[in-house]
């Protein structure tokens, strides 16, 4: 990846996380964890149950009639995932460089699982 493409990207991740802060802003937020372990702990749940709701919009259950790929509620469901990944990643001090970063570390991990038979 060019130094280019990869400030872009950074760049992209800075708008979607001001845009999760702006958000964050709005909320009544007296029922969110105050101490920042419960409120990961919290995201976590939400991230699962919105991984459930995309789930929903395939067709798992191989014991039912299958109906149409619904895309649209599909990516709804996903980016409805992201707001939770990146607020979580806001409570954990993350910023978009970092998340590259660690990224890229993770990623050579896999990488190099994959080239070794993992």
């Amino acid at each position: 990846m060019s130094q280019e493409t990869s400030k872009k990207n950074e760049d992209r991740l800075e708008a979607i996380f001001k845009l999760q802060k702006g958000l964050s802003e709005m909320m009544n937020l007296d029922r969110y964890p105050k101490d920042s372990e419960n409120r990961v702990s919290a995201l976590c749940t939400a991230i699962m149950h919105e991984a459930v709701e995309l789930q929903r919009t395939t067709n798992w259950k191989w014991w039912k009639t299958p109906i149409p790929f619904n895309e649209a509620d599909a990516r709804e469901e996903l980016i409805d995932i992201w707001h939770f990944v990146v607020q979580a990643s806001l409570e954990l001090n993350l910023t978009p460089n970092d998340i590259v970063e660690e990224y890229k570390k993770k990623n050579e991990i896999n990488r190099e699982r994959q080239r070794t038979g993992y």
